[in-house]
C-alpha cells in the first residue's frame, strides 16, 4: 500500500471515528429531560454581532451547558451527563416491582446467597445507582430567570468597563427534540472615557504626598472608564500610604464619585480619602491619620508552647534590636538582626514587614513567625514585637523506592537524611544524606554472578549560609532583603555494573538570592566534578549496536571469518587501529572505513574520564501564584564556561601539554567548554479546567581551547516521557542519523512542545500535545553531515511527535499516562517522513508523573 493510500486510510479511520463519537454522545442526552423541559446545548454571546470568545464574558453566564457539550475538534461529548443518565430516577419502586414483589423469586434468592447477602444485594444496587447520580451530572435544564439573569450581569460588565448605556437582549431557539439555544446579543454603544480626576483629601499629611502618590496613577485622563482599573487604584493608594508610615489606614477610607451627567461620555471623578474613624464602646471618633514611627523591635527567640509560661531568662540588646529568650540564645545576633528589616526610628512600612517574614521563612528555622504592632498612647510610635518559634535542631527523613529499567528487571535504593540547623549558631543548615541501591541486571555477563549484580552507593553534604560569604561586603549588591545564602555541596557516589562503571566526585560552591518575588539568581562560582570510568574494556559490551556494526564491517571485508566474532575488547580495538592505520582493504573514502572512524571517535569520547571545573550563572522567573494559578509563564536562562581558570593558569606559568595537545590535570584532559540553555514555559487558562500549556527549549554547548567534544555527562539528548514523547530517551537524532545507538546524544538542541488539557471526569484528565525538535552536533569533532547542523537547511531534519494522554489528579501528584506516534520522523528518507509508522504498533507509551512542563 502506498503511503497515500495509508495516510487516505488513517484519515478516513480518524473521521470514521469522530462521526461514531459524536453519534454516540448525541443519543439520549435527552434521557432525564421531562417533557416541557429543554436541556441546554448551546450559550451564545453575540457583541456587536461578533460572536464572543473571551472566557471572562463567558464566565458571566449564570446557566451554564454540561461539561463536555461545549465540544472538543467539533465533538460534543457530555460524558457525566451520560453517567447521569445511566442511573435510575425510581430505583427503589424498580427493585420493588421487580424484585421484592416476587415473593418467589426473594425467596429463591435468600436460599441462595443467605438474608444478609440478599439484602447487601439489594443495597449494593442502590448504592451504585446513587454513585453513578454523585459522580455524573444531571440535565442543565433551560431556566428563563437565570437567562435574564445572565442578561443582568451582561449589562453589569460592559458597564463596569465603560459601556454605560449597553443594551443586553435574548432570544431562546427550542427544538422539537427537548433541546434549547439561548442567544444573548449586547449592543455595546459609545464608550466613556475619563476626563477630570479631583482629589478630596481630609489628612493634610497624606494631602502633603498626593502630588508623589499620583505620579503612578492608574488613572489616566483620556482612558476608556474601567471599574476594575479604580479598584486597582484604591488598592495601590492604600499600599502607598501604608508604606508612608500611615499604619491604621485602609482601602476602605478611599472611594470615588463619579458624575456622567450631561458631561457627553465623560466621567468625571472626584478620589475622595477620609480621614480615620475610630470606633470605641459607647462612641466614634473621627481624627486625621499619623505618621508612626517604630519605637523599639522586640525578638522572643523562643516562644514555643511548652515555654508559655516560662520567664525571659536572657535579655541581649544588638544594634537597636532587643532580644529576649527563656533557654538562653542559641542564635547569633547577627544571624537574627540580618532577618529583620524593621528597624528603631524608621517609619512604619508594610514593605518592612513582609520582608522580615519572607526572609525569617526563607531561613527555614522557625515555624510560622508571627509579626505585631503595638501602639504607644503616649507618642506616635509602634513597638514592634517579633515571635519565633524554632524548629527541632535535628530532622531525619528516609526514602525507599522500588523500579525497573531497560538495563534492570528490578532494583531497589534506600536513602536516608539528616538536617541539623543552626549548627554554627548563625542560622546554618547541615544536610547529610545517603543512597544505596541493588538491582538485577536483565543481561548478566556471568550466570553465575549473584542475583543482585548491580549496585550503586552515594553520598552528599551540603552546607547552607543565610548570607553571602564572601571576603569582601556584598550588601550594596545584593541586599539582605533578596534574602541571599551561600552553599557548599560536595558529593561522592559509584556505580557497578552500571553503563561502564563510574565513580563520581563533586562539588558546588554558590550564591543564591531573590531579587524579587518572582526571579532567583544562582552565581556558581567553582563548580567542579570528576568522573572516571571503571570497565572501559567493556564498551563493547554495553554499546552492542556499535559493536554489531563494527564486527559485521570486519566479516564483510573478510578481516574475520563470517562465522566468527571480534573478541571484545582486544580483538575490537586492533580492527579499529587496523582500519584507521588503513592496514585493511577499506580506504578513508569508503563508507566502511567512516563509520569505523565515527565508532572511534564515540568510543573515545565516552570512555574517557571527564574534568569538568566550571563557573555557571542560572536566571528563573516564576510569575505563578500559587498551585491553582493557571495562567502563568516560567523563564529560565542559563549559561555555564568551563575550563577557563585552568587553562589560564597553565598557559600563563608554561606547563607541557599531552601527545594530542592539550592540558592535564592529574592525567585526565579537562573539559573547555562554553553552554547556555533558554527554557520558556507559558499556562493559558482557558476556563473550566481547560489549559493550554507552551514549552519551548534551546541548548548549546561549544568546545574549544583545551576540548573538541563536549562530555557525555554535559551532552543532550531526545525523547522521553519529558521531551519528545513519539521516542523512547536517548533514541532521537542526532539530526537525520538512524543509528539505533544505546545512547544518542549531541551538542545543540531544540525543542517546543503544546499541550491542550481538558477535563474528562472527576479527576481524570486528557491531553492532546504535539512535541517537536532534535540534537545535533555543531562546533565539535562529529563529521557525519546527517549528524551535524549545518544551518537553516537543518531544520528539515526535527521531528514532529503528536499523540494523547490521560492524567489522574491526585491532588498532592499527578499520575500521567502518554501515547506518542511518530509523526514526522527525520530518520526516514526525505519524501517519505510524515505519517510513516502512524499507529499503535509503533507508538511509544509513557508513564510518568506530574505534568511534562
Amino acid at each position: 500500500m502506498s503511503l497515500f493510500k495509508q495516510q487516505l486510510k488513517g484519515a478516513w479511520q480518524v473521521s470514521l471515528f469522530i462521526v461514531v463519537l459524536a453519534s454516540v454522545s448525541s443519543c439520549n442526552v435527552v434521557k432525564r429531560v421531562n417533557p416541557g423541559e429543554s436541556l441546554i446545548t448551546e450559550n451564545i454571546i453575540l457583541v456587536d454581532g461578533q460572536k464572543n470568545k473571551q472566557e471572562r464574558v463567558n464566565n458571566i453566564i449564570a446557566q451554564k451547558v454540561n461539561s463536555g457539550m461545549n465540544g472538543l475538534l467539533g465533538v460534543r461529548l457530555p460524558l457525566k451527563l451520560h453517567v447521569y443518565n445511566l442511573a435510575r430516577p425510581n430505583i427503589d419502586s424498580i427493585i420493588d416491582a421487580n424484585i421484592l414483589s416476587d415473593s418467589l423469586k426473594v425467596k429463591r434468592k435468600t436460599a441462595l446467597l443467605s438474608k444478609k447477602q440478599f439484602d447487601r444485594w439489594i443495597g449494593s444496587k442502590k448504592g451504585f445507582n446513587a454513585w453513578l447520580k454523585r459522580k455524573g451530572e444531571a440535565p442543565v435544564i433551560l431556566n428563563e430567570d437565570k437567562s435574564e439573569k445572565t442578561a443582568n450581569n451582561l449589562r453589569k460588565y460592559y458597564y463596569s468597563k465603560g459601556w454605560l448605556d449597553n443594551s443586553v437582549e435574548y432570544e431562546i431557539e427550542k427544538d422539537s427534540n427537548k433541546r434549547a439555544k439561548v442567544i444573548y446579543k449586547v449592543t455595546k454603544k459609545t464608550p466613556y472615557l475619563l476626563d477630570s480626576i479631583t482629589p478630596i483629601i481630609s489628612t493634610a499629611a497624606i494631602d502633603s504626598l498626593y502630588e508623589a502618590m499620583s505620579k503612578n496613577s492608574l488613572l489616566k485622563k483620556g482612558d476608556q472608564y474601567d471599574e476594575e482599573k479604580f479598584e486597582k487604584e484604591r488598592t495601590r493608594i492604600s499600599t502607598f500610604l501604608r508604606n508612608s508610615g500611615f499604619y491604621y489606614f485602609g482601602q476602605d477610607y478611599v472611594r470615588f464619585v463619579l458624575d456622567t451627567i450631561g458631561t457627553d461620555h465623560k466621567v468625571n471623578s472626584e478620589i475622595i480619602i477620609s480621614n480615620r474613624t475610630i470606633r470605641g464602646d459607647d462612641s466614634t471618633t473621627v481624627r486625621p491619620f499619623k505618621i508612626y514611627r517604630i519605637k523599639g523591635v522586640n525578638v522572643y527567640t523562643d516562644n514555643t508552647y511548652d515555654n508559655r509560661f516560662k520567664a525571659v531568662s536572657d535579655t541581649t540588646v544588638y544594634k537597636g534590636y532587643n532580644l529576649f529568650s527563656k533557654d538562653g540564645l542559641r542564635f547569633k545576633p547577627k544571624a537574627l538582626t540580618d532577618a529583620i528589616f524593621i528597624n528603631e526610628g524608621e517609619i512604619y512600612t508594610d514593605l518592612a514587614r513582609s520582608r522580615t517574614s519572607r526572609y525569617l521563612n526563607d531561613l527555614q528555622m522557625f515555624r510560622y513567625p508571627n509579626i505585631s504592632f503595638v501602639e504607644n498612647e503616649a507618642d506616635t510610635t509602634l513597638t514592634a514585637n517579633i515571635l519565633l518559634q524554632p524548629r527541632d535542631k535535628y530532622s531525619l527523613n528516609f526514602d525507599f523506592d522500588v523500579s525497573q529499567s531497560n538495563i534492570q528487571t528490578v532494583g531497589f535504593s534506600f536513602g536516608a537524611g539528616l538536617k541539623i540547623r543552626n549548627i554554627f549558631s548563625g542560622a546554618e543548615t547541615l544536610d547529610i544524606s545517603g543512597l544505596t541501591s541493588i538491582g538485577a541486571s536483565k543481561d548478566r555477563a556471568n550466570p553465575s554472578d549473584s542475583f543482585f549484580d548491580i549496585n550503586e552507593l552515594g553520598a552528599n553534604i551540603r552546607l547552607t549560609f543565610p548570607r553571602i560569604w564572601s571576603p569582601f561586603n556584598t550588601d550594596k549588591i545584593i541586599p539582605k532583603y533578596m534574602s541571599p545564602s551561600t552553599s557548599l555541596n560536595l558529593s561522592a557516589s559509584s556505580q557497578t555494573n552500571i553503563g561502564l562503571d563510574k565513580q563520581t566526585l563533586a562539588s558546588i560552591f554558590a550564591f543564591n538570592w531573590r531579587p524579587s518575588e518572582t526571579v532567583t539568581n544562582e552565581l556558581g562560582l567553582f563548580d567542579v566534578l570528576f568522573v572516571k570510568n571503571l570497565n572501559t574494556d567493556n564498551y563493547f559490551g554495553v554499546y552492542s549496536t556499535s559493536y554489531d556494526r563494527l564486527n559485521s564491517i570486519a566479516q564483510n571485508i573478510g578481516y574475520i571469518d563470517p562465522t566468527e566474532n571480534l573478541g571484545i575488547p582486544d580483538e575490537a580495538d586492533q580492527f579499529i587501529e587496523d582500519v584507521l592505520g588503513e592496514n585493511t582493504a577499506l580506504t578513508p573514502e569508503d563508507d566502511d572505513f567512516i563509520t569505523v572512524n565515527n565508532i572511534d571517535e564515540r568510543k573515545e569520547r565516552l570512555t574517557e574520564n571527564n574534568l569538568i571545573v566550571s563557573s555557571t550563572f542560572s536566571y528563573r522567573k516564576n510569575t505563578r501564584k500559587d498551585l491553582f494559578d493557571n495562567d502563568f509563564s516560567i523563564f529560565k536562562w542559563r549559561i555555564e564556561t568551563a575550563g577557563n581558570i585552568l587553562s589560564s593558569l597553565y598557559s600563563l606559568t608554561g606547563a607541557p601539554k599531552n601527545s594530542s595537545g592539550n592540558y592535564e590535570t592529574l592525567g585526565v584532559t579537562f573539559s573547555q567548554y562554553i553552554k547556555t540553555e533558554i527554557d520558556y514555559v507559558k499556562y493559558f487558562d482557558l476556563g473550566r479546567r481547560n489549559i493550554f500549556a507552551f514549552r519551548g527549549y534551546a541548548g548549546i554547548a561549544i568546545p574549544f581551547g583545551n576540548s573538541n567534544s563536549i562530555p557525555f555527562v554535559e551532552s543532550f539528548f531526545g525523547g522521553g516521557p519529558n521531551d519528545n514523547r513519539a521516542w523512547t530517551p536517548y533514541d532521537l537524532g542526532p539530526g537525520s542519523t538512524d543509528s539505533n545507538e544505546e545512547f544518542n546524544e549531541a551538542n545543540f538542541k531544540l525543542h517546543f512542545s503544546a499541550e491542550q488539557r481538558f477535563n474528562l471526569f472527576g479527576s481524570l484528565r486528557g491531553a492532546l500535545f504535539v512535541d517537536v525538535g532534535n540534537i545535533w552536533n555543531v562546533f565539535d569533532n562529529v563529521e557525519d553531515d546527517a549528524a551535524v547542523f549545518s544551518g537553516f537547511d537543518s531544520l528539515r531534519d526535527i521531528a514532529v511527535g503528536s499523540g494523547f494522554g490521560l492524567r489522574y489528579d491526585f491532588d498532592f501528584f499527578v499520575l500521567r499516562f502518554d501515547v506518542g506516534f511518530k509523526t514526522y520522523d527525520p530518520s526516514q528518507d526525505i519524501n517519505n517522513r510524515w505519517f510513516r509508522n502512524y499507529n499503535f504498533t509503533n507508538a511509544v507509551y509513557n508513564i510518568g508523573i506530574n505534568y511534562p512542563f
